[in-house]
């Protein structure tokens, strides 16, 4: 279609050139006769033109480069001729298998005045030929890119057949349990972007997994120890028909206390359980030094039991937006650690202080201390430093666990470091308030 475009515009330009150089020859005649027209177009010379027709402008033809003498004197009645008598420029143009068929039309002017009319045809077998080879060839050339785009398109599919049968097998492998599988990405188009963000999934599930096994493993052996103490008690209080009452009512204490650590480590398997879900909470601007300073109303017994001093260091206005449950169970975990595993006589001393703009909880104690090598894991769950310490204090390893996570849901920052002088310290960071920013609390705490 672009190639009959092209040839009929080219074809255009060229009959209105021949007819233009025609009636500019003529221009110059106030009225056309046969004779000065004859030696105008003598003079033209041949103008490779299957037809040149030239009429006054009562349309009677005074030139006809194919039969001069029969033509000449009658009337043209040509539709071009007769639209160029009323001023017109026409041109049309046929095309079929064996001919192209082109015919123009223009007035012919002397000066202001219209003296007659030139009409020339062409019938053009070379422009046919030219035109129906090219077509052959744009055809040829169409089927070619027609059976190339077929192949690319089948080849194509089969590439993203197997591309997307990788992702759905990969998707089956997860649902099946192997959550080690993974897609292999070679470039960045929207396929190796999905399979990116299939093999993110599928590296969070296997740590939801992995962190599901060692949980449920973990949460099963620190269970198993006082059921199995219990059962023991009850065997023997069972089995024992004359046990001596002082003696039964040992054993049923140590179930009751074999029931409270029951107690407790479920309690803080729920307490994880409710931080993994990430549930919201209702926060609001908290006073840090109120809820430090009823915390340690609640563990001055307890220190007192163990013959540990508590200390307390407390600056106004250290305001976070929390709410005082989660920082009560952060502070309470924290100092109750540092009072049961302290010395007779040792000191836990709770500093509260703002800081660019953040509020700074720390926890100082002289007590036992943690060695270098297990400081990295004591917020892994249930892991605990010195098992047969913590037996006899009664902790599950998982106190800790439930500060970091409280802390880190406030976005908030613990930090820990054994203590030169022996004990450990710990620092908890909050931003401060929004309506206290700009504070500065500026204290150093020290060893």
């Amino acid at each position: 279609m672009k190639t009959r475009t092209m040839i009929y515009e080219a074809k255009h330009a060229e009959m209105q050139n021949h007819t233009a150089v025609v009636a500019s020859a003529l221009s110059s005649f106030v009225s056309l006769n046969a004779e000065d027209v004859e030696k105008v177009m003598y003079l033209l010379g041949d103008m490779e033109l299957t037809r040149i027709v030239i009429s006054d402008n009562s349309a009677r033809i005074v030139y006809d480069s194919t039969d001069n003498s029969g033509n000449v004197g009658k009337y043209a009645m040509f539709p071009e001729i007769v639209a160029a008598i009323k001023g017109k420029v026409t041109f049309r143009f046929a095309f079929s298998s064996s001919a192209v068929r082109s015919c123009a039309s223009i007035p012919i002017m002397c000066g202001s005045k219209q003296t007659g009319a030139v009409y020339i045809y062409e019938y053009a077998t070379e422009s046919a030929d030219l035109l129906m080879a090219l077509r052959k060839v744009l055809m040829n050339i169409s089927a070619g890119a027609l059976i190339m785009a077929v192949l690319i398109a089948f080849l194509l599919s089969g590439v993203l057949r197997k591309r997307l049968l990788s992702i759905v097998y990969g998707i089956k492998s997860i649902a099946n349990g192997e959550y080690a599988y993974r897609i292999n990405v070679k470039s960045r188009d929207e396929f190796d972007e999905l399979a990116g963000e299939f093999n993110i999934l599928a590296d969070r599930l296997e740590q939801t997994e992995q962190i599901r096994q060692r949980f449920v493993s973990d949460a099963s052996h620190e269970l198993k120890t006082p059921l199995a103490g219990i059962r023991l008690l009850t065997d023997s209080i069972i089995q024992n028909e004359n046990i001596p009452p002082e003696l039964q009512r040992e054993f049923v204490l140590d179930i009751g206390r074999e029931a409270e650590r029951l107690t407790r480590i479920t309690e803080k398997l729920l307490a994880l359980t409710r931080l993994d879900i990430k549930r919201e909470d209702a926060s609001y601007p908290l006073n840090v030094k109120d809820v430090i300073t009823e915390a340690m109303k609640m563990l001055n017994m307890l220190a007192e039991n163990k013959s540990v001093t508590l200390q307390c260091e407390l600056d106004d206005d250290c305001v976070i937006f929390a709410n005082s449950d989660d920082i009560h169970e952060i502070v309470f975990n924290l100092v109750e650690n540092a009072i049961k595993y302290n010395v007779e006589n040792g000191t836990v001393r709770t500093i509260l202080y703002s800081k660019n703009n953040r509020v700074h909880v720390v926890i100082d104690d002289t007590g036992i201390g943690i060695p270098e090598e297990d400081i990295p894991h004591i917020f892994d769950r249930f892991y605990r430093v010195d098992k047969s310490r913590t037996n006899e204090i009664g902790g599950s390893g998982l106190g800790l666990a439930i500060v970091k996570d409280t802390v880190e849901k406030h976005n908030g920052i613990i930090k820990v470091q054994r203590r030169q002088t022996g004990g450990t310290r710990f620092e908890v960071s909050f931003p401060l308030y929004s309506d206290n920013t700009g504070e500065d609390g500026g204290k150093e705490v020290g060893e």
